[in-house]
């Protein structure tokens, strides 16, 4: 902090003793100012009150008039301003080593005192060197409170600014949703969040594993740390190496400045890799011996770098089932399946569906600026009843669509035109079904009770009633629902 003149407070009643204190600070009137005079304890406590800043050092006669005196006064000015300094001069003792007379005024918040004693000299206070030490050092005490006190509210301010930004982040990305599915996660979540071990998080594609991820680290003590999210199967197996762990500058040719790796950016947070079950096998040996040791070898330097990190990973993939086939790790599935959270599919949890379908329009009107649009319970009804096989994401890109296309009420109309490009792909899946080997043979009937399912389901799903769909089918509507109820459609 700047350092300028020491401001000094004068709080004596006797105009003798105020012109021998002056006449001690003339000589160094360029570095120490009296800024005021006072003559009584409850006037000067009531001037402290109205601006503490305007004063580093006070002078203080211990028995000064008004009342107010002393302990009691020490105390009340440094319940007002803690860092401000108090030096007392008294006619009590001529005894520097009265300890318990100076004991007491340390214990009230007193830096240093001395006595007026004898009062026959005239021109300066009686001990006038150790006088001035005692006020430089009560000066370069207070500055070093005033930082200390800025830098821990600086500080503060960081942290509240901080958890406002996490706050602001678990609103942002809500878990949305009502079904007993959806509140075991969260349930999970809250009981994991805090937990320091590492998290395996599984899933179809959609269902939301970052999210997820997103309210482990975001709940966590690690919450202000740095929540590093890595795509594992957008790493080049030759880059793995160089991207996780970073390296030194000059390492090799072309390192012309030091790359720091995700595991040092990740250092005392969270480091998410999702689809883990993507990492070759040369890849998964490395993230074994990290997590294993908490050390990383950064490329060109000789010295292991020691790391904390909270590993949560997730995959769409059966990684047990991965293990048994030799393509990923045994031991590192053991390492990252500490604790799991499943997430079923948006199909398993259907009431989810019309809270998830209420978020969405309500994010994209406040995005779009358009107002929210009424949604009518035909179709609210007809998307419960989807599969919804590409999950939530999909959900939330049809919900977009449809904001952007309706005038004003999002009807059926609406709905198929949205859902044209997403049935005709279904239709192509049906076309080029593709047997790749004897265990993926179903028994005839079963495999029949298959397609019809998902042939009528998109047939239906291109038609407000039952009747139209089985017009275009070319079948009765009374077998049309004979067929439907064997297939057990409602």
């Amino acid at each position: 902090m700047e350092k300028g003149k020491i401001k000094i407070l004068i709080v004596e009643d006797e105009d003798y003793d105020v012109k021998r204190i002056i006449k001690t600070l003339e000589p160094f009137k360029n570095t120490i100012e009296v800024k005021d005079i006072i003559s009584s304890g409850r006037d000067a406590l009531l001037l402290i009150k109205e601006d503490s800043d305007s004063y580093d050092v006070i002078i203080l006669d211990y028995q000064i008039s008004g009342g107010l005196y002393g302990v009691e006064l020490i105390s009340a000015i440094k319940k007002i301003s803690p860092s401000l300094q108090i030096i007392i001069i008294t006619k009590m003792t001529l005894n520097q080593t009265d300890l318990a007379f100076a004991a007491k005024l340390i214990r009230s918040g007193a830096s240093w005192f001395g006595t007026k004693n004898p009062i026959d000299i005239e021109d300066f206070i009686y001990q006038p060197t150790d006088f001035l030490l005692a006020i430089q050092n009560a000066y370069e005490k207070r500055q070093l409170q005033l930082e200390k006190s800025w830098l821990i509210n600086e500080r503060d301010a960081t942290i509240s600014k901080l958890e406002q930004r996490v706050q602001d982040i678990l609103i942002e990305r809500k878990i949305v949703g009502k079904s007993s599915k959806t509140e075991q996660i969260k349930f999970f979540i809250s009981k994991y969040a805090d937990v320091n071990a590492n998290i395996l998080i599984t899933g179809e594609s959609g269902t939301g594993k970052e999210l997820v991820a997103t309210h482990l680290h975001y709940l966590s003590k690690k919450r202000l740390e740095n929540f590093v999210t890595v795509n594992c199967s957008a790493i080049p197996d030759t880059l793995f190496e160089s991207e996780f762990f970073g390296y030194s500058k000059g390492a090799f040719t072309g390192a012309r400045e030091e790359k720091i790796g995700f595991f040092e950016q990740a250092d005392k947070g969270t480091l998410f890799l999702d689809e883990v079950g993507d990492l070759s096998a040369n890849a998964q040996g490395k993230l074994l011996r990290a997590l294993e040791s908490g050390e990383i070898d950064k490329i060109g330097r000789k010295k292991k770098y020691k790391v904390d990190v909270r590993i949560i990973s997730a995959t769409n993939k059966d990684l047990a089932q991965l293990v048994k086939q030799k393509s990923f790790r045994q031991d590192l599935y053991y390492r990252l399946n500490i604790l799991n959270i499943s997430i079923p599919a948006l199909r398993e949890r259907k009431e989810d569906i019309k809270p998830l379908i209420v978020y969405f329009l309500k994010i994209y009107s406040a995005e779009y600026n358009i107002r929210v649009p009424e949604i009518s319970k035909e179709v609210m009804n007809f998307l419960t009843d989807l599969e919804w096989y590409g999950n939530t994401r999909e959900l939330k890109n049809l919900v977009l669509r449809m904001m952007l296309l309706h005038n004003g009420e999002i009807n059926m109309d609406i709905v198929r035109l949205c859902l044209k490009d997403q049935l005709k792909r279904k239709f192509d899946e049906f076309e080029n079904t593709k047997i790749s080997g004897k265990e993926f043979i179903l028994p005839l009937r079963k495999a029949e009770r298959n397609f019809r399912l998902k042939y009528i389901d998109a047939v239906r799903q291109l038609f407000s009633t039952d009747a139209e769909a089985a017009k275009y089918l070319g079948v009765a509507k009374s077998n049309f629902h004979r067929i439907l109820k064997d297939l057990n459609f409602k």
